[in-house]
């Protein structure tokens, strides 16, 4: 063997020197010619091919952040502006306010496609300013590899949705339709972003039309609410009058319809009836500034054809001020929110089959010994 000679390049050491210092001008693109990529197209990623997003920061992991969030904004910018389509779905309005509780936001819509569709995405190029000592990446997509995907993901959410709403029509019992029904509305907003991606990743800029419309399915199945799930409101107690106004108010921006509730007929003209109490009282706290009431509201959810309890509702609580009418607005005002309103949305998740509501045993240990829960059957 022979020995390697101190200070020649042909030695072992020197070798590898040069070898990592090659490599690390590769992977960084330090050369002093900047790439044509970094200030429009090149001719090495043509726009026919791909899809491109230019990052710049001052280190490697931040460039290529900054790469796939200069085309994540692309699908954003494109959602944005095609959501006005569909956004009477993705966004309910609550007296002159703006509501996106328990519905799918544009937001969610936007991180779920956009999940999706950066999968497609690699870093294609890199370079390295030795002068600013700047990083730049480019990050892309192959267009024609990521059409195949999105038409592979909106092919499987079509035959989800004509599944959906092929068992809905053919659905006996009314939940069954509506559970159906809302969730095939929910993935044809999803399958509307997904088009909306596609006609960013196609230089065509056309997208593929789905079978079933969104707005035609959303009034579907807000007329069969309307028709066929009458839901009816029966509370009492001193302050029940504007807790059961909220609660009504909160039902109907969930799409349901409320029916008076027939004294002789105990709610049978409903298919859902909410039956409670509510009750508040001042109670002694030791404050001598301040004067306390204490709320409670209990509520069972009946289903009135089977006369089966499906489900109750029981929230207490207590509120301060310096004068006890005061006091006992800020507890209805509550009731109103924590109570009417959590209901409301509790039962529409119930009713789309979101979630189970819950069955208490007993009355919450705020409530007095004088509040009673309503009768859970008959």
């Amino acid at each position: 063997m022979t020995p390697v000679r101190p200070g020649r390049p042909g030695g072992l050491r020197g070798l590898l020197a040069l070898l990592l210092l090659a490599l690390g001008a590769c992977s960084w693109g330090g050369g002093s010619i900047r790439p044509q990529w970094i200030d429009g197209q090149s001719p090495n990623y043509p726009d026919s091919q791909y899809l491109v997003g230019v990052g710049q920061a001052e280190s490697r992991p931040r460039a290529e952040e900054q790469a796939y969030a200069a085309l994540a904004r692309i699908f954003k910018a494109a959602i944005t502006a095609e959501a006005k389509d569909w956004e009477s779905y993705v966004v309910v309005e609550q007296g002159g306010q703006t509501s996106t509780e328990r519905h799918l936001t544009l937001d969610k819509v936007t991180t779920v496609t956009s999940d999706k569709v950066l999968e497609s995405v690699r870093v294609l190029d890199t370079w390295f300013d030795q002068r600013t000592r700047q990083y730049y990446a480019l990050a892309g997509m192959d267009r024609a590899q990521a059409e195949a995907a999105m038409l592979e993901r909106m092919g499987a959410l079509d035959r989800e949705i004509e599944s959906q709403v092929s068992e809905a029509r053919r659905a006996k019992e009314k939940l069954l339709y509506a559970r159906n029904l809302k969730r095939a509305t929910t993935n044809l907003v999803i399958r509307e972003a997904y088009n909306t991606d596609l006609r960013v990743i196609r230089l065509s800029g056309k997208g593929l039309s789905p079978a079933y419309r969104l707005a035609e399915l959303t009034a579907e199945l807000e007329q069969f609410l309307v028709t066929n799930l009458g839901m009816a409101v029966a509370l009492s107690g001193p302050e029940a009058p504007p807790v059961a106004h909220a609660l009504v108010e909160g039902l109907a921006r969930e799409g349901f319809s409320v029916v008076e509730v027939d004294s002789e007929a105990g709610g049978e003209q409903a298919d859902l009836l909410i039956r409670g109490t509510v009750a508040t009282w001042p109670i002694e706290v030791g404050d001598p500034q301040f004067r306390y009431v204490r709320w409670c509201a209990d509520a069972v959810v009946e289903d009135v054809p089977t006369h089966r309890v499906i489900g109750a509702v029981t929230k207490g609580g207590k509120e301060g001020h310096v004068a006890e009418r005061e006091a006992l607005s800020k507890a209805v005002r509550v009731m109103q929110q924590e109570f009417s309103a959590n209901l409301a949305k509790a039962l529409a998740a119930y009713v789309y089959g979101e979630q189970d509501l819950m069955v208490p045993v007993s009355a919450p240990s705020g409530c007095s010994k004088e509040t009673v829960m309503p009768k859970t059957g008959r």
